[in-house]
């Protein structure tokens, strides 16, 4: 299906110039002499490259379908980690590579988005903010309490996140997966 490029919106999957890519920004700008034109900046899907391209008005794109399916983390084996369909219970192995920066936010039992185009995984989403158990830390020393003082403890996951001094060890907390900074306490 082909959409006018006065249809878009930040956010949709489109082929352009052949190339599966994801709208990042886009601005429809009219100046004052000349024919109005419209800036996007996209993401190549393919190459994870991110362009700027200014196109006529008079320009049409050819919508991709993107299949988003939610899924449950279930566990690991060695490079492949195996999550769950939450709708049909069907299993999918995801290779390491793939998840790349999401692996430390990764817990059992962990809902995500996993965008699907051709039968290929095009992205994984993470919910915005997560919550955790604080599996170690070291306890606030007396004396030790300037503003914004922060110390290190280490999440279930293993990942070692920045925490106010007040958080003990078998306590909640809740992270931002965008910064994976603390967030508030659970």
């Amino acid at each position: 299906m082909n959409i006018n490029i006065n249809d878009i919106k930040n956010g949709m999957t489109l082929i352009i110039n052949g190339n599966l890519c994801l709208i990042q920004y886009f601005q429809h700008v009219k100046p004052g002499k000349g024919p109005a034109f419209c800036r996007i900046k996209f993401k190549n899907l393919k190459t994870g490259s991110i362009i700027e391209e200014t196109f006529n008005t008079n320009i049409k794109f050819e919508t991709a379908h993107v299949e988003k399916l939610k899924m449950q983390y279930l566990y690991n084996q060695g490079d492949l980690y195996v999550f769950m369909n939450v709708v049909d219970y069907s299993q999918l192995e995801i290779n390491s590579e793939v998840l790349d920066d999401n692996i430390p936010y990764l817990k059992e039992g962990l809902e995500i988005e996993v965008h699907m185009y051709d039968g290929n995984i095009i992205g994984i989403y993470l919910p915005d903010k997560i919550e955790y158990e604080v599996t170690e830390t070291i306890d606030a020393t007396k004396g030790n309490t300037t503003n914004n003082a922060y110390k290190d403890a280490t999440i279930e996951t293993g990942l070692i996140v920045k925490v106010p001094l007040f958080i003990k060890t078998g306590e909640k907390i809740v992270i931002t997966t965008k910064d994976g900074k603390y967030s508030s306490k659970a």
